[in-house]
């Protein structure tokens, strides 16, 4: 280890800063958000540095650097392009045993500025030692991802409970216990939600409560299409902490790795004619594994509100009292449109969206077609290619024009993703013909004209003998 990594306290601490350049005023950001006192010396001090610098009590000076002014200083940062002042400051510095930063110069440092995570009064420092600053601020960037801005809320929550806890507890076994459930559970969840009181609240009433049992809650989070970057960063937080996942068929292999591993996995996807369990049975499981006490994932593929009978899931456990969290999702619509390169919306070909499902809760394709055939939209149809026959039929006869373009897309945003082209009246023979696998997703309308200039990802199949399946490689 070349740096043990250390958090100075800065508050009211004076600070010299040599230099007066934007990495000068990088550099100055961070130390006034640790409270320093900063003095910079340039020949030219940028603006921004000499504002900043005024409204932290901090001082801008003109002129040459010299060695009186390290006096009663801290810490000693040098952000010059000049390597002999650089080398000079350095010394001036270590002779003085005052810690010194020469920035881009890791030989002429004590201390070096790491990539940092700032949700304080937690703090995450990322460090390369010098050699790969890039590198540092890559982590940074993932661990960004992973850590909400409303861990700070969170931190200062339990800031304020830790020496009443530490009452109630005798042994640090107990409170680590306590502070577990609290963090990982409904409590911490009520924080990231914005409902502070709440929070507050619960951690009072769990602090009071002597028999301590636990309470579940089901998390509903929309799993996208299939790409496993197109999740939300909270879809992420809640696939990590639950301890049981109940997972659909359309959830893609790539997305159901990013759950805990060591969480429960129990499929209950739904394909057509072959349900593993029936809607009424899944209601069920959640109400039963979140009366256990359990985090429940229910992770559907795309949205779950979107044909996604995420509805009838929450009706289920409102009526046992059960607390519960939504996550949107990118649904199908939206993502395979735009990875087939077909905005669902364009000035000059369409001024409105349906989404429309292929298939009612009675099993059939009885769609009012006379409001789908409206000019000027595009019409997206969900669960539809068992029903494309019938679908196209209908649309001709309810008057929409048998040119109509119309795309099918197949595993959309995935590596095996194929878009099928043609029109409302052959569209059903290209189908017989291509083949195309479920889940697909149907687009009828004037947009679909511009996938062959927009389109950008796909895997390249069948080019020479299918003309009109038009793969793209990303």
């Amino acid at each position: 280890m070349d740096y043990l990594p250390l958090f100075f306290k800065l508050e009211d601490q004076p600070v010299l800063l040599v230099g007066g350049g934007s990495v000068a005023l990088r550099k100055a950001t961070l130390l006034t958000r640790a409270g320093a006192r900063v003095t910079a010396i340039a020949h030219e001090i940028n603006t921004e540095l000499e504002q900043l610098l005024a409204q932290h009590q901090g001082e801008a000076l003109i002129g040459e650097y010299h060695t009186a002014l390290l006096d009663g200083k801290a810490l000693v940062i040098a952000a010059t392009d000049d390597n002999e002042l650089n080398t000079r400051i350095h010394f001036d510095a270590t002779s003085r045993n005052l810690p010194v930063n020469v920035v881009d110069s890791p030989d002429l440092c004590t201390f070096i500025f790491p990539a940092i995570v700032d949700r304080s009064p937690i703090v995450v420092a990322i460090s390369s030692g010098g050699k790969a600053p890039v590198l540092a601020r890559l982590l940074r960037a993932k661990l960004e991802t992973w850590i909400p801005n409303s861990y700070s809320n969170l931190s200062e929550l339990v800031g304020r409970f830790r020496h009443a806890v530490k009452q109630r507890f005798t042994t640090t076994n107990q409170r680590r216990i306590f502070w577990e459930e609290v963090l990982q559970g409904q409590i911490a969840e009520k924080v990231f939600a914005g409902r502070h009181e709440e929070a507050e609240q619960m951690l009072e009433a769990k602090l009071a409560d002597k028999n301590d049992h636990p309470t579940g809650e089901v998390y509903l989070v929309g799993g996208g299409p299939g790409d496993p970057e197109l999740l939300t960063f909270k879809a992420l937080r809640l696939m990590q902490q639950a301890d049981i996942v109940l997972y659909d068929a359309l959830v893609s292999p790539k997305v159901l790795d990013l759950c805990r591993r060591d969480a429960d996995m129990v499929f209950v996807g739904k394909k057509r004619d072959n349900h593993a369990v029936p809607q009424e049975g899944i209601n069920d499981l959640l109400v039963k594994y979140a009366q256990q006490g359990k985090r429940v994932l229910r992770l559907k593929g795309g949205d779950p509100f979107i044909f996604g009978r995420g509805g009838e899931e929450l009706q289920k456990l409102k009526e046992h009292n059960i607390p519960f969290q939504v996550v949107p999702g990118i649904t199908a619509a939206s993502a395979c449109s735009t990875y087939a390169g077909i905005p669902l919306t364009h000035r000059a070909h369409a001024q409105s969206v349906r989404f429309v499902t292929g298939q009612l809760k009675n099993r059939t394709s009885d769609l009012n077609f006379e409001e789908l055939v409206h000019p000027n939209q595009t019409i997206v149809f969900y669960m539809g290619l068992h029903t494309l026959p019938h679908l196209s039929s209908q649309l001709i006869a309810h008057g929409k024009d048998a040119d109509t373009p119309v795309a099918i897309v197949s595993r959309g945003t995935q590596p095996q993703q194929k878009v099928l082209v043609g029109t409302l009246a052959n569209i059903v023979d290209k189908q017989a013909q291509a083949k195309l696998e479920a889940p697909a997703l149907i687009i009828v309308g004037e947009v679909v004209n511009l996938h062959e200039d927009l389109a950008w990802f796909g895997e390249e199949v069948l080019a020479e003998h299918q003309p009109d399946l038009l793969p793209r490689s990303n």
